[in-house]
């Protein structure tokens, strides 16, 4: 009885300064497999799109109003979220996040109307809008001193999801009909349970961290060089994505048009590529703990440029290599840029991590349609031609101040 006691008096206590700087890993870990399970289910409507445009007689305007108000809840309330949160912490929105992604879902399973699946798509992306900040300020809580590591721990886990979801979609909703999206709300309650744990050990953590995040508030910077500095890193993601969007959309269509390849033989390409991608994303971040952020973000913008340059003039077996490097060296980008930022408003760690997550997913969106649009005006090549400039605006990270470790 005694023993139950002091670890209930332990969990409850203040976490003394030593575990301040310590990494907790297991934490980390049941926040990178919630990621997995949010994006895993947030990929589910956008895999199921052919189905429900066939079954409920939909538009290609109708699918883009979907995807138009998925995305605005997903990316447009994450940092009004994380600035409230900041303000006002609450370590349980995690599981009431991932609640609503589980009402979206059955919603979505049983949506008989375009309307509805309107508001279906609009649960699911206000799961994703609570998730993301709350649950990459839970990853820099549990980072200690390495919280690029942290943060790409954490986003590995959604770069999973998004791979697995429309693999599972494929195998579960396309041949058992719209009602089996039903199955996936299974998935997010896992993520409810997983995140009520990590909501409670939030909760005795979060007064300490915010403690810690103002002691260390004090960078010697001006508010002028804060906000030129995240407008540069607003810019260095919208090159990222952009280019991101170009390979991840339309490398397989790009494939077959210049070399003939067939889809599955430009799938594997794919695959390959997005494999690359997953091991820059978990690379950037230690990278960035042992030498700098501003070194990791020069190397990963500017220094893809000369291979995004010779991409559109090599042949098949180069094209493949060097899409492997871009894809390694572009993906360690976005750790770095994140946690730089966090440390330009120490403070603000849930609304930079929404402002930013939104941002991306929004550059990522918008950069898909738009370089859709340039193909069909002209071609394929000339999007790889058009994008294969766009890391030069790396260049602006020369104005970057540097940031003191703490």
């Amino acid at each position: 009885m005694e023993k139950t006691l002091t670890a209930d008096a332990n969990l409850a206590a203040p976490p003394a300064a030593d575990a301040l700087n310590a990494t907790t890993y297991p934490v980390i870990a049941a926040i990178s497999f919630s990621h997995l399970l949010n994006d895993m289910m947030q990929s589910v409507l956008l895999a199921i799109y052919p189905m429900l445009k066939l079954g409920l007689n939909l538009s290609f305007g109708q699918v883009g109003m979907i995807t138009l108000t998925y995305q605005l809840t997903a990316s447009l309330l994450q940092p009004l979220i994380g600035l409230y949160t900041d303000h006002r912490p609450k370590p349980y929105s995690l599981p009431l996040g991932m609640g609503f992604t589980l009402v979206g879902l059955l919603s979505l399973s049983q949506a008989g109307s375009f309307e509805a699946v309107l508001v279906s798509a609009m649960l699911i992306g206000m799961g994703s809008s609570v998730f993301h900040p709350e649950s990459s300020r839970v990853a820099r809580m549990a980072a200690g001193s390495q919280p690029g590591l942290a943060q790409s721990l954490f986003q590995i886990g959604g770069n999973l999801g998004s791979a697995i979801g429309p693999l599972l979609a494929a195998l579960i909703v396309v041949p058992y009909g719209q009602g089996s999206a039903a199955w996936f709300s299974l998935f997010a309650l896992i993520g409810v349970v997983v995140l009520s744990f990590v909501g409670r050990w939030s909760s005795h953590h979060v007064a300490n961290f915010r403690k810690r995040m103002k002691a260390h508030a004090a960078n010697g910077l001006t508010r002028r060089q804060i906000g030129w500095s995240l407008a540069i890193l607003g810019l260095l993601i919208f090159s990222k994505f952009f280019y991101m969007a170009s390979l991840s959309s339309y490398y397989t269509f790009y494939l077959m048009d210049k070399f003939g390849l067939t889809l599955p033989h430009a799938q594997i390409y794919l695959f390959v590529f997005l494999f690359a991608v997953a091991a820059g994303t978990v690379a950037g971040g230690p990278i960035g703990d042992r030498i700098g952020r501003k070194r990791v973000i020069w190397g990963s913008i500017l220094g893809v440029a000369p291979f995004t340059l010779l991409l559109p003039h090599v042949g098949l077996f180069w094209t493949g290599i060097l899409s492997v490097i871009i894809g390694m060296i572009l993906a360690s980008a976005f750790s770095a840029i994140l946690v730089y930022a966090q440390e330009l408003l120490p403070g603000k760690v849930g609304a930079i991590s929404g402002l930013f997550f939104g941002f991306a997913f929004g550059m990522g969106g918008i950069g898909a349609a738009l370089l859709g649009q340039l193909a069909d005006a002209t071609s394929i090549e000339t999007v790889y031609r058009v994008c294969a400039y766009l890391p030069l605006i790396g260049l602006l990270t020369a104005f970057l101040p540097t940031i003191k470790k703490p």
